[in-house]
């Protein structure tokens, strides 16, 4: 398997891409089931079983968690685009693919 120099700032912008993507999946978990405000519903019983899939209601996102959203889905925009596009990618010619695989686990390695 080919190792890559990246450069410091990739390595980072990845890593920030990371962290702000767990904080995001880890923020959506308290949220409600839907942004806007929704009637909950249950299921017809499934077939041999006597499990019904059922969501109660959704009093929809508040003003500050729509804006946290927002703020989360911005930086995490901002994040992919300054690491699929920098500079470091011309320098590669082939096996692009490759190397942008292996920059999503260069954080491992580095700890490790």
């Amino acid at each position: 398997m080919p190792t890559y120099d990246f450069p410091e700032d990739l390595r980072d912008a990845q890593l920030a891409l990371h962290q702000t993507r767990a904080a995001y999946e880890e923020y959506a978990q308290a949220l409600p089931w839907s942004a806007e405000p929704m009637p909950g519903w249950e299921a017809d019983k499934q077939l041999h079983s006597n499990y019904r899939s059922h969501k109660g209601d959704s009093p929809g996102y508040t003003e500050g968690q729509a804006a946290e959203v927002r703020r989360f889905q911005d930086e995490l925009l901002r994040l992919s685009i300054e690491v699929s596009t920098h500079p470091y990618w011309a320098t590669l010619g082939s096996g692009v693919v490759a190397a942008r695989m292996a920059l999503k686990h260069a954080h491992e390695v580095q700890a490790a």
